[in-house]
This record gives C-alpha cells, structure tokens and sequence, in this order.
C-alpha cells in the first residue's frame, strides 16, 4: 500500500472510532481531518523525491542546456 492510502486508512479509522465513541468524536474526527490533510500531500512528497537529485549511475554524462549556463 502507498504512503497515501495508509494515510487515508488512518483517517478512515478514526471515523469509525468516533461513531463508536460520541464523547470523543470531536477530537477523533479533527484527527481524521489531520490524516486527509497529510494524505493529500503524500503524491506530491513522493514526486518531488523521486524526480529532483542528481543523474542516475548509468547516464553521468547528462550536462545542463546551455540556457541554464549563461544565467
């Protein structure tokens, strides 16, 4: 499972704690709030990860376009 739907299955978990607990839903369902909120980060996180950092081992011949070396 990825990193967002652990998240969304946390979120998930305290709203079904909360319907279970009426006297703790307000803090539970803030929570749920909080793990959809991280959630709907996740893909961006992963992204950004995998796509910025230097070429891979087998390419180290890749230079700049010439744009970004003039300034």
């Amino acid at each position: 499972m990825d990193t967002a739907g652990r998240l969304r299955a946390m979120a998930v978990l305290c709203r079904q704690t909360a319907a279970r607990h009426p006297d703790r839903s307000w803090k539970l369902l803030a929570e749920a709030e909080y793990w959809e909120h991280l959630a709907r980060d996740a893909p961006f996180e992963d992204f950004e990860r995998c796509s910025v950092g230097s070429p891979p081992d087998r390419e180290p011949d890749i230079t700049k376009p010439a744009a970004a070396l003039t300034g």
